[in-house]
């Protein structure tokens, strides 16, 4: 429901009338909206993170430059199924940026990923991360250049596709 109709216009009673479950139920697993939708971001970076483990086994015995590109092209792809969900982090984090206790949560969200994705750095590309910056800035730089992306990326197209490989020729000439 998030996915098509946002995060804004799905009520705690659409979420419980789709799954089958009483408010009680809802409330017995969340305390909040906001509380379930954080789960389910955590779930998506931790399907995502698994994808990029999987192409980091791959790339291993690649060149330096090729693994960067690489992953760097796959910590910023965006497939045309996901529309729904950058749409919803688009919108969530826009309320968070309005709302300090979800800021410090979402902030919580993105430490997490980031050190997740630093980890993956260290372990694939530990020799081309730039000169004089740690493997989490490496991480902090291409999150937020996915999220620009995201936003600038969300209706698809050939200027989305031009954008994605700009960006990682760009990220990934800085790594490689």
């Amino acid at each position: 429901m998030f996915l098509s109709a946002g995060y804004a216009r799905t009520s705690i009673e659409d979420i419980c009338t789709a799954a089958g479950y009483t408010r009680g139920a809802f409330y017995s697993n969340f305390a909040t909206k906001e509380d379930l939708v954080l789960a389910l971001f955590d779930e998506q970076a931790a399907e995502r993170m698994s994808k990029l483990e999987h192409l980091a086994a791959a790339v291993g015995p690649l060149g330096p430059e090729e693994r960067a590109r690489r992953l760097v092209e796959a910590l910023l792809r965006v497939e045309p199924a996901e529309t729904g969900w950058i749409l919803l982090f688009l919108e969530f984090r826009l309320l968070a940026a309005r709302t300090s206790e979800l800021a410090h949560r979402v902030a919580a969200h993105d430490r997490a990923v980031t050190a997740a994705v630093a980890v993956l750095l260290e372990r694939v590309l530990p020799e081309v991360l730039p000169r004089g910056a740690s493997a989490e800035q490496a991480a902090e730089v291409i999150l937020a250049a996915r999220e620009g992306l995201l936003a600038r990326t969300a209706a698809g197209g050939p200027a989305a596709e031009e954008l994605l490989s700009a960006a990682t020729a760009v990220l990934a000439g800085l790594l490689g």
